[in-house]
């Protein structure tokens, strides 16, 4: 066996191995208990221009080409700001990549085309070209974009996804091995398939994102939250969540309410079944064409 062949296959392992641990957490996370406190939503953009710290939000459309919503919590703010400062004051700028996401949101999130295509492409290779069905799709895509409302942290308000750039060169990202939304084996935080280098600045902002009250999910380096499922699990503050998936109308609105049922699947297997599909009619066309 050649050493790339031993190399693919030591990845395949290591992605296999760290999306069960990550479905494991899922699990987990699933049966923490939340008390929401139903504290309202603040906006990013307009809390960090009132504070004068530098802060970096992606234009990019949604899902459904909805606007991105980037809020969080009011109790997170303060530790916020605080981080992206401490980002600032050490030549870099925090990038928002997503903040607060709706149910409908996450739902069609996890069905955006360029989201599928990348996971069922992450699949193809796991699985040496089989093509995955609806339940194994699922059971992989719940630990990437979440499939229920409870374990969705975006869904709570709690969550921020983000890269990070130099502030002298604000076009140019800090290096963590892989741009937002990386579906490889170097996605997990810990991964050993990134430089030395790269290793170094995702243990670094993530110490920095801890010190100002944020952490990390240990399976994708890009997403941290705080007052969550996850962040409780994480801590082990053997305490209700006070964030949980929520309802909340948008921008003006003070008012947040929890999700009836947040543990109910947000699609189904036939849905997945023909996004599959269209998936693989997308990345023939794709491969046939270059």
């Amino acid at each position: 066996m050649s050493v790339t062949a031993i190399d693919d296959a030591a990845r395949r392992e290591y992605w296999r191995s760290q999306l069960e641990l990550a479905y494991d957490f899922m699990q987990q996370a699933t049966n923490y208990p939340v008390d929401e406190c139903g504290e309202r939503m603040v906006s990013l953009t307009e809390a960090s221009a009132a504070a004068g710290v530098d802060v970096q939000f992606s234009d990019r459309p949604h899902a459904l080409d909805l606007p991105r919503l980037y809020y969080l919590r009011e109790g997170q703010i303060a530790g916020f700001l605080s981080a992206a400062r401490e980002m600032n004051d050490r030549g870099w700028v925090m990038r928002v990549e997503d903040g607060f996401r709706s149910v409908r949101m996450q739902k069609f999130l996890a069905r955006k085309p360029e989201v599928f295509d990348a996971i069922l492409t992450a699949l193809l290779w796991e699985t040496g070209g089989r093509t995955p069905d609806p339940d194994f799709f699922l059971h992989r895509g719940m630990t990437l974009v979440a499939q229920t409302p409870k374990v969705g942290t975006h869904t709570s308000g709690s969550a921020i996804d983000i890269s990070v750039r130099h502030r002298d060169r604000p076009d140019t990202e800090v290096d963590r091995g892989g741009p937002y939304l990386e579906m490889s084996a170097r996605t997990p935080m810990l991964s050993p398939w990134v430089s030395e280098s790269a290793r170094q600045n995702r243990i670094q902002i993530t110490a920095l994102m801890r010190r100002n009250g944020f952490v990390e999910y240990p399976f994708e380096f890009w997403h941290y939250s705080s007052g969550d499922a996850y962040a409780g699990m994480l801590l082990k503050t053997g305490k209700p969540a006070p964030y949980g998936a929520i309802h909340w109308s948008g921008p003006g609105d003070h008012v947040v309410t929890p999700v009836l049922n947040p543990c109910e699947p947000l699609n189904s297997p036939e849905e997945i079944q023909q996004e599959i599909e269209a998936s693989l009619a997308r990345l023939r066309q794709r491969s046939s064409a270059s």
